[in-house]
């Protein structure tokens, strides 16, 4: 007998148009359509899919990047901007959930930008808005740190879904929070590839293992089906990158590529994979098979000690300025004169 709803998710295993909100924005309703005339009810998105990932911070010094920082932000989304509102508008006409990544732009600063995601409902209300807490390694050149008002697990009609981007996902607390919501299915949303030594020196970055190995661990500790998306370095975003400097085709071209998965709350792998080519992969996510594994461990309920340990998290967005006005600095109101009386004869 089945208690709690049976899924279809879709991870989006595919390029931002580079550089160019626009055309990425239509890129993405053009997915979503293809997601949700196959069946999904979820569709995942990359890691700061629009406008792209800023993967040249791996490449050159900031020195060097000064005016592909300008463009970035430039291309990058307000949280609440017109972009944003076409894939919601989307959502709503597919009838499906979706979980965007995005680069974020701040009303209160041209160049403050956020490592950002959102999770939008079936009806195009945003569920949540989350900001990544700590940018990785060359991504503190682009990216300032989040806050934890998107640490939220949204509990919808398909279930309990929560999600963290990138490194996050090596985060205990930010998991635990996350598992503590009782989250069913998490989104884990990753950049195409992420270089940290160039192929001659070895010893590169392994992120298909890594990511695997973080998303097992985590859908086995919360008992939680998982959904590792993925980005897609194209032909343009390369030629782009390679163009400006020649050299750089050796650090892309000798860099592991991303993976798209999926894992069941065991940890194993479940549904379709995508690594080389672009696509979108699927899954189906039985919820009732979280249930069993807590008899196991639940590590957040019977199998932890309260009394021993405890978790407390900020939850407050924050903000460059609070204001506050002084009830001295208050207009104060002329008082009323108070009429005089009518004499009437007697």
């Amino acid at each position: 007998m089945s208690y709690l709803p049976v899924v279809k998710v879709a991870a989006v295993h595919a390029a931002p148009v580079f550089l160019n909100k626009r055309a990425t924005v239509a890129k993405a309703v053009s997915l979503i359509r293809e997601a949700s005339r196959n069946g999904a009810q979820l569709v995942a998105f990359p890691e700061s899919f629009i406008p792209a990932f800023p993967v040249w911070a791996s490449l050159w010094a900031p020195i060097d990047n000064h005016d592909l920082f300008e463009r970035f932000a430039a291309e990058s989304l307000y949280a609440d901007g017109s972009e944003l509102a076409e894939i919601a508008a989307e959502a709503e006409r597919s009838g499906v959930f979706v979980s965007m990544g995005f680069s974020e732009r701040s009303r209160a600063s041209v160049g403050c930008l956020w490592n950002s995601n959102v999770l939008i409902d079936d009806r195009g209300e945003v569920l949540n808005h989350h900001r990544k807490l700590v940018p990785t390694f060359y991504e503190k050149l682009v990216w300032a740190a989040g806050d934890g008002a998107g640490l939220q697990v949204a509990d919808t009609r398909i279930g309990r879904i929560g999600g963290l981007i990138c490194g996050e996902n090596t985060n205990p607390l930010a998991r635990y929070t996350l598992m503590a919501q009782g989250e069913q299915i998490h989104i884990s949303s990753w950049p195409a590839l992420w270089p940290t030594r160039r192929p001659v020196s070895g010893g590169n970055f392994d992120n298909v293992s890594a990511n695997r190995l973080r998303a097992g661990a985590h859908s086995f500790e919360a008992k939680a089906f998982g959904i590792i998306c993925a980005g897609y370095m194209d032909a343009g975003m390369r030629d782009f990158l390679v163009a400006r400097d020649p050299a750089a085709a050796a650090v892309l071209d000798g860099s592991s590529r991303a993976m798209t998965m999926f894992v069941d709350p065991t940890g194993a792998p479940v549904g379709e994979a995508l690594s080389d080519e672009e696509g979108i992969a699927y899954a189906q996510f039985d919820l009732n098979r979280c249930v069993e594994p807590k008899q196991f461990h639940d590590v957040v309920g019977y199998y932890n000690r309260f009394d021993v340990f405890s978790l407390t998290v900020d939850r407050e967005r924050h903000e460059p300025v609070s204001w506050r006005t002084s009830s001295r600095a208050a207009v104060q109101q002329p008082a009323q004169p108070v009429p005089e009386a009518v004499l009437v004869d007697a």
